[in-house]
């Protein structure tokens, strides 16, 4: 089953119209600095407990009927953080996999890493496409992992890419519409998300998933991320439930309450 039919389980918090949660969720996975400062640690200590949080979250989500998580772990400002953290940083793909990638592929969990590959270490950059390679054909559990990954620089670089086109004569400015556009991004193949989260207790997007989150759902939870786990994210799932999302449109019964 793809994962975008995989039925939620029972377990998934629903509404009092019985629908499911949403089908595709974002994180912003954010605090892992603070949460080792107010212990008196290394920020590196923050990062590696954030790479513990992302796994009881991948597990979480599809547990709670979630098809798609989408995380951001390194952002293209990122690279203006002290030469340490970046390396630190650049290290976090490889201890998730070496730890967590046979787990993943046992569950049928597909892997795909969306950023700007510039920057990456040729190790790093093997390593990713070897996670997307062993993991392309699995179905039951979609995991987009952003790094090096800004929502400007996505759509920078789409534009970049369809402006070439025209400028090859392969397609002419009247063919571009949201739809094509949509799919030039690094997101292409994915639906935009349901629910985009940020735990932490900051309030904005920071960049991410720009274009895709025109009406996503926003949900801030003031919880650091080292420390986020299921319970984090059933309740991030209950308040989505609980939104009436009209993109746009309006309902009969408001027409008819509106004389």
């Amino acid at each position: 089953m793809a994962a975008a039919e995989k039925p939620p389980s029972a377990d998934a918090p629903r509404d009092d119209q019985g629908r499911a949660p949403p089908l595709h969720v974002a994180i912003v996975m954010d605090g892992n600095g603070r949460w080792a400062k107010q212990r008196g640690l290394p920020r590196s200590l923050g990062h590696r407990a954030g790479v513990e949080a992302l796994k009881r979250t991948v597990s979480a989500a599809a547990k709670l009927g979630v098809g798609s998580l989408t995380v951001f772990g390194f952002s293209t400002e990122n690279w203006s953080r002290p030469a340490a953290e970046v390396a630190e940083l650049m290290a976090l793909p490889k201890r998730y996999f070496e730890t967590d990638l046979a787990r993943l592929h046992r569950e049928g969990v597909r892997v795909r890493v969306i950023g700007r590959r510039d920057g990456l270490s040729n190790d790093l950059l093997k390593l990713i496409d070897d996670a997307r390679e062993r993991t392309k054909d699995n179905t039951a559990f979609n995991l987009n992992i952003a790094f090096n990954y800004g929502g400007q620089a996505d759509i920078t670089d789409a534009a970049r890419r369809f402006a070439e086109d025209v400028a090859a004569g392969l397609r002419s400015p009247g063919d571009l519409d949201e739809a094509l556009f949509g799919s030039l991004l690094a997101t292409a193949g994915t639906p935009p998300p349901d629910l985009i989260v940020r735990p932490s207790g900051e309030q904005r997007l920071s960049n991410f998933l720009l274009w895709e989150a025109a009406y996503a759902e926003l949900v801030f939870q003031d919880v650091l991320w080292p420390d986020y786990g299921e319970e984090h994210l059933k309740a991030a799932l209950a308040e989505f439930a609980a939104r009436d999302r009209r993109y746009g449109a309006i309902v009969a019964d408001d027409v008819l309450a509106a004389g």
